[in-house]
Formats: C-alpha cells, sequence, structure tokens
C-alpha cells in the first residue's frame, strides 16, 4: 500500500463503476456495446438481478471481482433476456480472464435455465491483449464461449473528442477519466488540470443532480490527487457551482468527508477500546456496502484488535466486504 501521506493512493477502478452502469445503464450499453443495445428494446423496464448474481458468485471461486451486474432486459422480439456485465478493472494481463467469463456464464444458466449474453470492459494497458473466446473441445464435443469485449485503450486515439461532443455519452467521460489518469501517473499537475477539465464538462452538460454526483464518484476514485492538488480542486469546483448555478458540492464533499472518516479510522482505531473499534468499523462498512448481515456483525463483535487494525485498513481500498475479511492476505 502508498504510505507517502503527500501521494495519492495508487491508481483504484472498481468500486463506483457498479452505481453508475446501474444509474445509466442504456447509455452504458449504447456506448461500449452499440450492436447490443439496437437488440433491447429500451422502452419496457430493466432490471438489475443482483441477488441472483451474489448467489452464483458466492458458489464459485473467481478471484478477484471488481464490477459485476446481472440485468433483466426485454429484446424487440419480446423475448426475456438476462445480460451479465463484467467490468474488468486491472491494469495487467490476466490469464484467467476469459475462463472466468466462461464460468460466469455457465453457471449463471445452470442455476437459473435462462440465456446470459456476456459482456466485458477491459481497463489494461496490453495493447494486443483482447480475449474474446474461451473454450474446450474433446472426443468431438465441443463446448466455448465467445463475448463482446470493450477495451479502453481502443479509445486512445479519440480521447478529445471523447471529451468535446456536444451531447456527449457520460460513459465518454469516465473512459476520458481512465485514459487521462494512465497519462499522468507521473504528472500529477497535468492530472490535475485534466480532473478539473472533466468536472467542469459535467456541469456544463447540465446532467441532473445523481447522473452529476456518480459520475463524479467515478472520476474522483480514478484521478486521485494529493491533498494540496485536491484542496485546490475543490475550490475549483465552488467557483465551478458558482458560475453554472447549480449547487451540489455539499454532496460532492460527503464522499471526500467518508473517505476522510476512513484515512482517519488508522489513528483513531489506536487509541481506542476493542467495542470502540467495532462500532467504528461497522458504521463504515455500511456506509460504503449497506447494512450488514448477522454472520458480519457477529464476526466483528468476535475479532481481535489486530483484526480490526487489518480489517480497517483494508477497507481504505477494498471493493467488497469479500475483500476486507479475506483470509490469508495481508493487503487487498
Amino acid at each position: 500500500m502508498n504510505t507517502n501521506p503527500t501521494a495519492p493512493r495508487q491508481d483504484d477502478y472498481d468500486s463506483p463503476w457498479k452505481e453508475v452502469i446501474e444509474h445509466a445503464f442504456p447509455e452504458f450499453v449504447a456506448f461500449y456495446f452499440p450492436a447490443a443495445w439496437q437488440q433491447i428494446n429500451w422502452s419496457r423496464a430493466h432490471q438489475f438481478k443482483n441477488t441472483e448474481l451474489r448467489q452464483v458468485v458466492r458458489d464459485a471461486e473467481l478471484g478477484r471481482r471488481f464490477a459485476d451486474a446481472l440485468v433483466e432486459v426485454m429484446l424487440h422480439d419480446g423475448e426475456e433476456r438476462w445480460v451479465h456485465i463484467h467490468v474488468e478493472i486491472q491494469g495487467e494481463r490476466e490469464q484467467a480472464f476469459a475462463e472466468r467469463m466462461f464460468t460466469y456464464n455457465y453457471r449463471l444458466f445452470d442455476r437459473y435455465r435462462r440465456p446470459v449474453a456476456s459482456l466485458a470492459v477491459l481497463a489494461d494497458q496490453e495493447v494486443g491483449w483482447k480475449p474474446q473466446r474461451f473454450g474446450f473441445e474433446l472426443l468431438g464435443c465441443r463446448h466455448s464461449l465467445e463475448f463482446p469485449v470493450a477495451k479502453l485503450l481502443d479509445y486512445q486515439e479519440a480521447v478529445d473528442a471523447l471529451e468535446e461532443t456536444p451531447d456527449p455519452n457520460p460513459f465518454a467521460l469516465i473512459t476520458a477519466a481512465h485514459l487521462h489518469t494512465r497519462q499522468t501517473r507521473d504528472d500529477l499537475q497535468a492530472r490535475y488540470q485534466a480532473k478539473r477539465q472533466l468536472v467542469r464538462l459535467l456541469y456544463r452538460h447540465r446532467w441532473q443532480r445523481q447522473r452529476i454526483l456518480d459520475l463524479f464518484a467515478v472520476i474522483d476514485w480514478m484521478m486521485r490527487l494529493p491533498k494540496p492538488l485536491e484542496q485546490q480542486l475543490w475550490q475549483d469546483i465552488e467557483a465551478i457551482e458558482g458560475e453554472s448555478k447549480m449547487r451540489y458540492v455539499t454532496s460532492i464533499e460527503r464522499l471526500a468527508t467518508e473517505r476522510g472518516m476512513q484515512q482517519g479510522l488508522l489513528q483513531g482505531l489506536e487509541q481506542g477500546l476493542d467495542r470502540g473499534k467495532q462500532a467504528i468499523l461497522d458504521r463504515l462498512l455500511s456506509r460504503r456496502f449497506g447494512p450488514l448481515d448477522t454472520q458480519t456483525q457477529r464476526i466483528l463483535t468476535t475479532a481481535s484488535s489486530e483484526q480490526l487494525d487489518l480489517w480497517a485498513e483494508r477497507l481504505l481500498d477494498a471493493g467488497s466486504l469479500d475483500e476486507v475479511f479475506a483470509e490469508n492476505d495481508d493487503e487487498v
């Protein structure tokens, strides 16, 4: 983990993707998978099947997961179908990726007897790596899955167009944020300038409040800045909101406050009693991942002081409860 308090944490892209996909699912499909978008009847409501996806994921040892979604949509032919969205946000090639897509697909079909379309988004830096198929053949028997893939690196040459489009798809700005983050790893001043421009574009397009907050959460999560530049950016946001007369900064500051609470938790835990540690960690886990079930609360109440400290540190970067409580792993 990054131990330098003046530098941004290691770039991470997993957590807010899920929220923005759920908020703007038709736009997500339209931007990354236009052929699929044309086959879906968007006049009919779509429904997220998170419970069904969790049941399958819980039964499968699929390694680290990022932003997954399972959505029920209606096609133009009148058939209801499930669409599995797997957003694989990683910085390097992974050999088992296609196999994991295959495993998700057949486990969903096996459990629910529903045809499933699997779509994937890749954010790695391997120019020639774009896995789209996994399968095997044995004794005349063939079993395979071919799936569409959107690779963010493929948009590199169009990054300026992504930002300058008069009526952009919101995922154009997310893609631009990802590409700018990669380009500015060693130039945080350039990252600050790019981030400020993207925030200005959020307000320029006068989207609804919730869309702006969701998109800001993703951009802010990707484009981490050291504290002095972050403070300067907040001043810029206040000025931008004054110009646009769209006062959302209070809500956005809650995101920063929550992050600050998590950062401050490590110092607070060193001074508190175990019961206090449990209460604070319970509160932050609930804010991050939703109400805790009985089993998770029991784990907290029976944990040692050292376990609570470890889980609190993991919470700073974890994308799920499983990552916080992972066994035999010192880092998320």
